[in-house]
């Protein structure tokens, strides 16, 4: 397939030029950009799929909600409502798409809104919060954020760097350098100096971008209502994995460096997960003769699992979610703290709160 590919490459170069013009429309002030006095953060990535956005911006949400009013605003992907929605405690997937459900489901206590409009949504939000993290908006250009965090998924730096349809880049590559941060996500934890390198040289940021690395940080074992399991996963354990994200891939290493036999249930990104599908599981599951046994998901599959037509069928399986977090390799924590708390300080109209 990554072949056939290549002879899309003329309709690359169509797309190519086209967005190009955009941001070159945007950068020239032709087309404006909206600019809001408190602090915005943007959260995106430059490829189609995952490279890690929903755990950037939770960790950016623990960092900043001491202290602060933030929300976070997405557009809402795969969301069956139209316009802008705060999310509520009863507010299902259908109303907000799966990770604006899972933000809400892991802080209850802020606000989490989809807007296919940002900049309206910002101005829903704007007078009842000081701060807003703007979930995948790196290429809505009509809201110019003052702080940008852009990331790249480690294993797929070193393909080459086409847009749609022959390539995976939603955006020219040159596109990054409206990026304030840069971080490469989802590295392996033991990165080499040299393989820093590479990956640094691959991405070429400006002098004045900060790059980070980060890898992935499993947490133990949670139930579908968010409480820890007392479960071990070992080499006795066999494992109906249940996915629907852009790249399980390193999921599915995590848990075959564990030892445990998987069986895996593999759907596409964001996949609204049918009777049929967890029918389907539940026989796997039920046939399988091993005395240990599990169903795992993601915590953004968990919120897809959660509609009112699969609770009862759910109901029936020992479904297990496992958590991920993010871990700053070389020291760069710190580091990327200040810059991200120091761009609120120097922004936010209620400096009081500091």
């Amino acid at each position: 397939m990554k072949y056939l590919r290549w002879l899309l490459l003329p309709f690359s170069i169509l797309y190519g030029l086209v967005t190009g013009i955009r941001n070159w429309l945007y950068d020239t002030g032709l087309l404006k950009s909206e600019a809001f006095e408190l602090p915005v953060i943007c959260v995106g990535n430059l490829e189609i799929g995952g490279a890690g956005k929903s755990p950037i911006t939770e960790y950016l949400i623990r960092l900043l909600k001491p202290g602060n009013q933030p929300a976070t605003l997405s557009r809402g992907y795969g969301r069956q409502t139209k316009g802008y929605m705060a999310a509520t405690l009863i507010t299902t997937v259908a109303d907000i798409g799966d990770e604006p459900a899972q933000f809400k489901h892991k802080f209850p206590d802020i606000t989490v809104a989809v807007c296919e409009n940002r900049a309206q949504g910002i101005r829903q939000l704007q007078n009842d919060h000081n701060l807003i993290i703007l979930d995948d908006a790196f290429q809505h250009r009509a809201v110019r954020p003052g702080f940008s965090i852009l990331l790249f998924d480690y294993h797929y730096l070193q393909q080459p760097h086409f847009v749609l349809p022959a390539g995976n880049l939603r955006e020219p590559f040159s596109g990054r350098w409206r990026a304030d941060v840069v971080v490469v996500s989802k590295c392996p934890p033991n990165l080499t100096f040299d393989e820093m390198n590479r990956a640094y040289y691959r991405v070429d940021p400006d002098p004045s971008q900060p790059l980070f690395f980060t890898a992935i940080a499993y947490q133990p074992l949670q139930d579908l209502q968010g409480i820890r399991a007392d479960f071990t996963i070992d080499a006795d354990t066999t494992i109906f994995l249940l996915t629907g994200i852009a790249n399980p891939a390193p999921l599915v290493q995590h848990l075959t460096n564990l030892k445990a036999h998987l069986v895996h249930h593999n759907y596409p990104d964001h996949h609204q997960f049918t009777l049929k599908n967890i029918s389907k599981l539940a026989a796997d599951f039920g046939a399988c003769k091993a005395q240990k046994k599990i169903v795992l998901t993601t915590e953004k599959d968990a919120q897809r699992l959660g509609v009112h037509y699969l609770v009862n069928a759910v109901a029936n399986l020992p479904v297990w979610v496992l958590p991920i977090g993010i871990e700053f390799l070389n020291n760069g924590r710190q580091e990327f703290d200040e810059l991200v708390l120091n761009y609120v300080r120097e922004h936010t109209t209620h400096n009081e709160l500091y």
